[in-house]
């Protein structure tokens, strides 16, 4: 086997590794073509490839994510990781890890970890990595990796109790959503909602949107009716879609072109969380997008008397 088709073989697992590292799409593909780089100019043929490349492509996602940070203190609203519909690395006997690892509540909640906390949560808890491994992969002691993958879990289980993992709740509180909201009953809507769920928007400045987390049923409520009958005058459409493994929307114009992409956690069997991408930088790796503000405008204009 060539380098290329060794590296080839391995670039889903590469591009999924750094995913989980950077919460971007547009990151982790750079982090992945730089291994390749890397990989290319080494000159020489590593024992093992994998562990070569799993190396090189997780110290590269360390490095982009420390100056990653500073460009996300400085966003403009909320930050959201970029969503991705279909990841081709799988691994029948770590599915569900994997799943959970990549969900967009996941990756929010990693965003509390330092870049080498993320890194090694991410190599341990997804995929599996022993600790021998880890710490040579991240240069540190297994002994200081352990301590790393402590405080990670620390971190991501006091932000990840309230939700609640079963995928085929999951599935059927998004398609009652969807019903709902494409029949305009805002009853129904209320029925979905925890009492202190919250909506958050990602636009990045760069789209109209909310800027700060809504919190309360009532208050979310009137944001999301508020949109239904607009929506329905130009024709956009709720299409639904995997979003990071789970079930999501992909909210499209009348042209097909992509509005906002919308996640949602479970909660004690309702939905705890809302969350809105909208920020075109973040959805064009997904398709054409759509003028939001050009739309916006349009609606404005349509509601004029």
């Amino acid at each position: 086997m060539t380098a290329v088709e060794e590296f080839e073989d391995l670039r889903p697992l590469l591009f999924a590794i750094a995913y989980r590292i950077l919460g971007s799409v547009a990151e982790a593909e750079d982090a992945v073509q730089e291994t390749w780089m890397r990989y290319d100019a080494s000159g020489t043929r590593p024992d093992s490839p994998r562990a070569f490349l799993s190396t090189v492509v997780t110290r590269v996602s360390i490095n982009v994510l420390e100056s990653a940070r500073v460009r996300r203190e400085q966003y403009v609203g909320e930050w959201l990781p970029e969503p991705m519909l279909d990841e081709p690395y799988d691994d029948p006997q770590r599915s569900a890890e994997l799943t959970e690892s990549v969900s967009m509540a996941a990756l929010v909640l990693l965003e509390r970890l330092t870049p080498l906390e993320r890194a090694v949560f991410v190599l341990r808890e997804a995929f599996g990595f022993g600790f021998a491994e880890i710490a040579e992969i991240v240069d540190r002691s297994e002994a200081a990796c352990r301590q790393l993958a402590v405080r990670a879990r620390r971190h991501v289980d006091r932000g990840a109790a309230r939700f609640d993992a079963d995928p085929h709740a999951h599935e059927r509180l998004t398609a009652r959503f969807l019903t709902a909201f494409q029949d305009g009953d805002v009853g129904g809507l209320r029925d979905l909602l925890a009492a202190d769920v919250q909506l958050v928007a990602d636009s990045g400045g760069k789209a109209p949107a909310v800027r700060k987390v809504v919190v309360g049923s009532e208050k979310v409520l009137r944001l999301l009716a508020s949109y239904i009958s607009p929506m329905a005058q130009v024709g956009m459409v709720l299409e639904p879609r995997d979003i990071n493994r789970h079930p999501g929307l992909i909210v499209r114009d009348n042209s097909g072109a992509i509005v906002q992409v919308m996640t949602f956690d479970i909660a004690d069997g309702r939905i705890g969380a809302v969350r809105v991408v909208i920020n075109p930088d973040k959805l064009a790796h997904l398709g054409r997008v759509a003028d939001v503000r050009a739309l916006a405008q349009h609606l404005r204009d349509m509601q004029r008397p």
